[in-house]
Parts: C-alpha cells; structure tokens; sequence
C-alpha cells in the first residue's frame, strides 16, 4: 500500500497476487455480471448501469452499503458510492484503465480520478495491483487502501 504525490496529484496504490494467470483475471475485469460479483468491497453490494469495456466504452456504478448503520458515509448520499466514467485504455491480459467521476454534491469528492489495474504474471499467478491517481481530498486514505484491500481479496475468491 502507497499513499504519494504525482505532480501534486493523490496517487494511492493497493496490490496482491493472485493465483490465475493474467488472462483468467482480465476477463474478470471485463466481465460485467462478474464485476457485480467481486467488486463491492465488504459490506457493499454493486449496480451496473452502464458497462461498455472499450476505450471510450461508459462506466456507471453504484456500490450501496449492505446495513443502514457502517462506519463511513457514502459519497453520493448516506448509503451510496455512484460513479461515472470511461474505460480510458484495455491491454489484453495487461492492464485496464479507467476514469471516474463521484457523483456528489460534496466538492472533496470532486474530480477525476484514474484508476489503473496491472497485471504481472509472476512464479506462483499474477500480481495485481490498483493505482488510483489524483483521489479526491475527501476519501480517506486508510478507507480507501480498507476497500481496495477487499475488492483484491473478492477478485482472489472469485478467480481462484
């Protein structure tokens, strides 16, 4: 896990391997019906409303948090995280990159940010790992490394 600054820029970065071979889990991130799946991190469930895996192809999520009472509020209202975006670049079996945009009256959850997913095959799978540039100020570190954390460790469940 990394916390830096890229030309002032928030760059927070989470990574983990995973037993499949780069191929099996790139799929996974083109998949929309397995993104609804693995995504979510614990305690949220997700919603596609839009899924067009190519470059320019829309994004809209909406992650809602499973129990009325959580710890963290979401972004967009008291129970939900809703995203708007492109998938921005697809490298088979490599890398996806995408851009989002909170949709939140709140201005420290505005802005893009783009987040990029890595594959690296290594010995024993693939190293994953998630670099989100230019975070907004109002998404925690700590909460955010929590639920990038949790999305690697469903991806793992739901590959392996």
């Amino acid at each position: 896990m990394t916390n830096t600054l890229e030309q002032g820029k928030r760059v927070d970065s989470v990574s983990r391997v995973i037993a499949a071979p780069p191929a099996r889990l790139y799929q996974a991130l083109l998949d929309p019906e397995a993104v609804t799946k693995w995504l979510p991190p614990k305690g949220m469930t997700a919603r596609l409303r839009a899924f067009e895996p190519r470059p320019g192809g829309a994004y809209r999520l909406t992650l809602t948090y499973d129990e009325a009472h959580h710890d963290v509020a979401g972004k967009s209202s008291a129970h939900e995280d809703a995203v708007e975006g492109q998938f921005v670049e697809l490298v088979p079996d490599q890398r996806v990159v995408q851009r989002f945009e909170f949709e939140s009256d709140d201005p420290a959850f505005a802005g893009r940010m783009t987040m990029t997913w890595t594959l690296t095959p290594v010995g024993v799978g693939t190293e994953v790992s998630i670099r989100c540039v230019d975070v907004p100020e109002g998404i925690r570190q700590e909460d955010h490394v929590v639920g990038m954390s949790s999305t690697l460790e469903n991806l793992a469940a739901f590959v392996e």
